[in-house]
């Protein structure tokens, strides 16, 4: 059919048409789709990268992603992989629940032969929220599912004209993403409402000239596309401070691991003492300051002669193996950055 005449068919009230014509033609080649009008992409896949989605950039992730399936290509691999392995493997990553979470998740998706296919069975998987279960309902499984992240709530906000922060707007925004959601090619419209919010709809300096939807977008029509919705009023976040020994002995570091429930459950640490609100009164070597999503923290990083708790040597020339996320990654690289500035 001539794209003249493919045009004409599309109905110019509604929304999804509109859209999905945009995605088949302007659709990001990311390494956990398939492209647009192809058969859906393993819901392994498609569940592995909306875990590792979740707080994170396309960017980061993209080459972890390339990592994991590299070394655990199916759910049955990673089900069978050491937890100590998949938690060293996410380093980096952060928010390292969702780790923990993925390892659960993927034992028993395992126990019953598979994923089930509607959201309110994957929900019941352990780990998977709302946007998760509905993402991989309809991107895997072809299901009519509304599936609303930050990106897609701002696109429907904008469109509708809601002016209230996201927060406050959850269930309007959510029952509109329904309506605007179609029977026929559910998947593919989820994903081009996450490409229309993350490379045009932008929260700063939307790109209202290439928008398939500015013509019926409420926003764009006021002439202030960029205030709605309105940004949400932040609270102050408390601050900690936390000591963590540096315990060197014959080229190696001194490393535990962390208890399995709680903030960083389970990964490679620095030994030392759990976090309070007041600093240190003994002298420290050096102090890297980090942020978590309710907190910030100082870490004082000070040195032992003896190891502190159950745990291991680990070589410094193979640090990097050792799975630490960033916060002790930064309090190491401080630590051996003073080393070699002091012998120089």
């Amino acid at each position: 059919m001539p794209a003249s005449a493919a045009t004409q068919l599309i109905d110019k009230r509604q929304p999804a048409p509109r859209l999905l014509a945009h995605y088949d033609a302007n659709a990001r080649a990311l390494p956990w789709r398939s492209p647009p009008l192809s058969p859906p992409p393993e819901p392994y896949v498609v569940w592995l990268s909306e875990v590792m989605l979740q707080q994170t950039t396309v960017a980061t992730v993209k080459p972890r992603f390339r990592r994991f399936l590299e070394r655990w290509p199916t759910i049955e691999a990673l089900a069978a992989a050491e937890d100590e392995a998949i938690l060293s493997e996410w380093a980096g990553l952060g928010y390292y629940a969702r780790a923990r979470n993925l390892i659960a998740c993927a034992r028993e998706v395992v126990r019953r032969g598979g994923f089930p296919r509607t959201v309110s069975e994957l929900r019941t998987l352990p780990g998977l929220g709302e946007y998760t279960a509905a993402a991989i309902a309809a991107i895997a499984f072809g299901e009519k599912a509304t599936v609303v992240d930050t990106n897609v709530a701002r696109v429907v906000a904008r469109f509708h004209g809601i002016g209230r922060p996201l927060d406050q707007a959850r269930s309007e925004i959510r029952e509109m993403a329904r309506s605007m959601t179609p029977t026929h090619r559910p998947g593919d419209f989820a994903q081009a409402m996450m490409d229309l919010g993350a490379t045009i709809c932008r929260p700063r300096q939307p790109d209202c000239s290439i928008c398939p939807l500015s013509s019926d977008c409420a926003a764009f029509a006021t002439g202030t596309p960029e205030q709605f919705p309105a940004p949400k009023v932040r609270a102050s976040r408390p601050h900690r401070h936390g000591i963590a020994w540096w315990i060197e002995r014959d080229g190696a570091v001194w490393l535990v691991r962390r208890a399995a429930k709680g903030l960083l459950g389970g990964m490679a640490a620095l030994p030392g003492p759990e976090w309070g609100v007041e600093p240190p009164s003994q002298p420290v070597a050096v102090t890297i300051s980090h942020g978590f999503t309710h907190f910030t923290l100082d870490l004082h990083i000070a040195s032992r002669a003896e190891p502190q708790g159950k745990g291991w040597w680990q070589p410094l020339d193979k640090l990097a193996e050792a799975g630490l996320p960033t916060l002790y990654a930064k309090a190491a690289g401080a630590m051996l950055s003073r080393k070699e500035s002091l012998a120089a």
